[in-house]
């Protein structure tokens, strides 16, 4: 069984972290545990709010309305509370980086065996495409079935595809992993250039 992310009640003291460094509404909060570990973890909703609930009653923190948004400020309590379990929160610190190591080890081994599923299956779809050429009397000599030749090109650019994806999730896990920043002007500039690049597939299958 894969162990969680956070020990029993680590998750409720670092959002009090996240707090103690800015006021953040819950959707901000997500976002900056997921840059925490590198994309490789993500908690959803409804971890995070049941405890923000419970942080808010328990006076540790304090909710405003900012528009639609909810904004999360810690409190003199939550701070004092952070204070006091100082050494917790260092562990917890440490939780989280063998946590980021362990999450991006899993997404590598997940990777490396999806990869090797595919060319299995592209050696096996090959295999067949010979063997079913060798039955069948070609057209001619020198054209090959085009439904066949389709498969192989499709799976062919999957594969591409797959690298394409395992090689920039490892390049932006690298860049967060070193300590540098991954700004909201970097994922903007970083859509604008995977929706060119799908622009341009588009263009050359229209061709």
């Amino acid at each position: 069984m894969t162990p969680p992310v956070f020990s029993h009640g680590s998750l409720r003291l670092y959002l009090l972290k996240l707090l103690d460094e800015t006021p953040r509404h819950g959707y901000e909060l997500i976002q900056a545990l997921g840059d925490r570990f590198g994309g490789t973890y993500s908690p959803s909703a409804g971890t995070i709010y049941p405890r923000l609930a419970k942080l808010e009653e328990e006076g540790l923190v304090t909710k405003a309305s900012d528009g639609r948004k909810t904004v999360y400020r810690i409190t003199d309590a939550g701070r004092a509370e952070l204070a006091a379990r100082g050494d917790e929160l260092g562990r917890v610190e440490s939780e989280v980086t063998d946590s980021v190591r362990r999450l991006a080890h899993e997404v590598r081994s997940d990777v490396t065996t999806a990869m090797k599923s595919l060319k299995a299956e592209l050696a096996s779809a090959a295999r067949d495409a010979r063997e079913s050429a060798s039955r069948v009397p070609p057209v001619s000599s020198t054209t090959p079935d085009d439904r066949t030749t389709s498969r192989l090109a499709l799976q062919d650019a999957e594969l591409a595809l797959n690298v394409f994806r395992h090689d920039t999730r490892a390049a932006l896990r690298t860049h967060i992993g070193s300590g540098r920043s991954f700004t909201s002007a970097q994922l903007a500039e970083l859509r604008i250039e995977l929706e060119r690049a799908a622009t341009s597939i588009k263009r050359i299958l229209t061709h």
